[in-house]
């Protein structure tokens, strides 16, 4: 609650100082929301300072309170100060509440969550090999990245959506070395042998169709030899850039590309530049990278000619402290080009985020290092935790995959349904499908965001799809609930702007009281979930706003008799921009009527 903190923080450092604290803004920091509003908006632990006190943390609490309570109660904006169990509690004046944060609300939603200065952001996400469909676990990265994109830019930032091609690497080879040298034929014989050719509910996307491709050839590697020395005689002339080979490599990723940014784009999740592998082969500035390192302290030789940083010293511990950055035949790694690239991305936007799965930690760690033995500065970077099924990891590789095109379709198909059973029937086909993607898509979206990124997902039809009252469908209906009342003052032929009245603040019920607490807490949690890069948390204020809204609504009619109660109707458009701009900051679609 910044608007109270501000205008509680000097009083609260005096009488911190004059009761003998070493440290009264560090004491300051340990400020925050407690778990009960019972205990207020503010809340102030008193534990750590009871050694430099003396005394313990109630004793300390309680002389705090009785110091604070006649400065405090004189502030516009703080109504009481209390102490319990080792706390000093703080409550704020609702109606001084209210008319700092509705009006501002209103004006500008967007400018009332902004609580720091924007910056210049590239948000490197997704970045998958463009070798098949995205399927669930895939879908994590691209999710999670997207959100992020939304929530910086919902705070102000100007930021750049980033898609690193791999246009050079392994998965490419083989998918460009299966289109030159199978057929649909002998691709169907190797996948019906491994019980792995079952039939697409995509058939005409060129992703799912070339998989096949890419499946079979993996399949084939495993006994035919001369398929993995094909692969590698490929991939080796891309890493000497010829430019043939890239060429056949672009024609074979690139209609698989298409089809992936088609399903992110059912998601809302679009990319500002896509940036290739082999542009930092082709400039030289890979072979400049990788004389540098050759001139570290750190640097190694193998006797297969390969060259390392050694990064013992430098933290990274167990069998792979060695850091290979050129292969013995004087090529470049993967990781190598990847430090390139961040060079590179540097010249592009003043803060860099990369968003990874957590099987990157070790490559980010060396990568890292070897840009700050560069001089190079290092990015940002926010692991996720890998989506499972039941019955283990997924791999386009081996075919046990869920498909992010059949995961959409399948969760439109079922909120359809409940929207038209809902309903009623009351809608056209065209409303109804438009409803029921926009449920399903969110659904799905929401799924995966609510769960904090360290967190592991495992992957469940019937949770993925849920429709319970604390998924995006809820919060959906409570911003289409607020729309609703929008459209019958403007069906009764009032002016909904000039309607409101936000001059008045006094005798609020309990419900709108609540309500304003929440709305004002938007700013701070936006703030919060990406200081932390928790977007989980924007999911939380998120619900907790629509429950409230909804509780609001019940107990506070707007329009009662014909006649519009202006102070309700300015809390009711308050809280709808607020769970829009939300929406939009968590890519769930903001749809004005279910």
């Amino acid at each position: 609650m910044r608007q109270l903190s501000e205008i509680i923080c000097d009083p609260v450092g005096d009488a911190l100082t004059e009761m003998g604290d070493p440290d009264p803004d560090k004491t300051l920091d340990s400020m925050g929301r407690p778990r009960h509003s019972s205990q207020g908006e503010l809340s102030l632990p008193c534990f750590a300072l009871a050694k430099s006190l003396g005394k313990p943390p109630l004793e300390i609490a309680a002389e705090l309170a009785r110091r604070l309570g006649p400065v405090c109660g004189g502030i516009d904006g703080c109504e009481m100060v209390s102490s319990e169990g080792g706390f000093c509690n703080f409550f704020v004046d609702v109606e001084w509440l209210a008319e700092q944060t509705v009006g501002a609300t209103l004006a500008d939603v967007v400018s009332a969550g902004h609580f720091r200065a924007p910056s210049s952001l590239l948000i490197e996400h997704t970045s998958a090999n463009p070798n098949g469909p995205f399927h669930v676990g895939r879908a994590r990265n691209a999710i999670l990245g997207d959100t992020f994109v939304r929530m910086h830019r919902l705070a102000g930032d100007e930021v750049r959506a980033e898609y690193y091609v791999d246009d050079m690497g392994k998965q490419v080879g083989i998918l460009a070395w299966s289109l030159a040298n199978l057929d649909e034929g002998r691709v169907t014989e190797l996948l019906s042998a491994a019980d792995m050719d079952e039939p697409s509910n995509h058939p005409k996307k060129p992703d799912h169709q070339r998989v096949r491709f890419y499946q079979a050839a993996n399949l084939l590697r495993e006994t035919d030899p001369a398929v993995g020395e094909g692969v590698t005689v490929l991939v080796q002339a891309s890493e000497e850039a010829d430019e043939a080979t890239l060429k056949m490599f672009e024609e074979a990723y690139q209609p698989v590309l298409d089809g992936m940014l088609e399903t992110l784009g059912r998601l809302g999740i679009e990319f500002d530049e896509f940036t290739k592998e082999s542009r930092f082969i082709v400039d030289g500035s890979v072979e400049v990278i990788m004389e540098q390192l050759a001139d570290s302290p750190l640097h190694g030789t193998e006797e297969n000619g390969a060259h390392f940083l050694e990064l013992e010293s430098r933290g990274v511990s167990g069998k792979s402290t060695k850091f290979f950055f050129r292969r013995g035949d004087g090529s470049s790694l993967y990781a190598t080009r990847h430090i390139a690239y961040h060079q590179w991305k540097w010249t592009q936007a003043a803060r860099l985020v990369n968003i990874l799965g957590e099987d990157h930690r070790l490559q980010s760690k060396q990568v890292c290092e070897a840009l700050i033995e560069l001089g190079i500065e290092v990015p940002e970077v926010v692991f996720y935790a890998f989506t499972k099924l039941p019955e283990g990891k997924m791999s386009t590789r081996r075919g046990n995959v869920v498909y992010m095109d059949d995961l959409l379709d399948e969760a439109t198909a079922r909120a359809t349904e409940v929207v038209n059973q809902i309903r009623g029937g009351d809608l056209s086909a065209e409303e109804l499908a438009m409803i029921g993607e926009a449920v399903g898509l969110s659904a799905v979206r929401f799924n995966i965001i609510r769960v904090s990124p360290e967190k592991g997902i495992n992957f469940r039809w019937e949770e993925a799809l849920s429709l319970d009252s604390d998924s995006a469908p809820f919060i959906m209906y409570s911003h289409a609930r607020a729309c609703s009342i929008r459209r019958r003052i403007l069906a009764e032929g009032y002016d909904v702007e000039s309607s409101m009245d936000i001059g008045n603040w006094s005798g609020l019920s309990e419900s709108g009281a609540t309500l304003v607490k929440q709305m004002a807490l938007f700013g701070e949690s936006l703030d919060e979930a990406l200081n932390s890069a928790r977007p989980n948390l924007l999911c939380s204020y998120l619900l907790t706003l629509a429950s409230t809204y909804n509780r609001f609504y019940r107990d506070n009619p707007v329009l009662d008799e014909d006649v519009v109660n202006g102070r309700n109707l300015a809390l009711s458009e308050a809280a709808r921009q607020v769970i829009a701009a939300c929406c939009i900051g968590l890519g769930i679609i903001p749809i004005e009527s279910m």
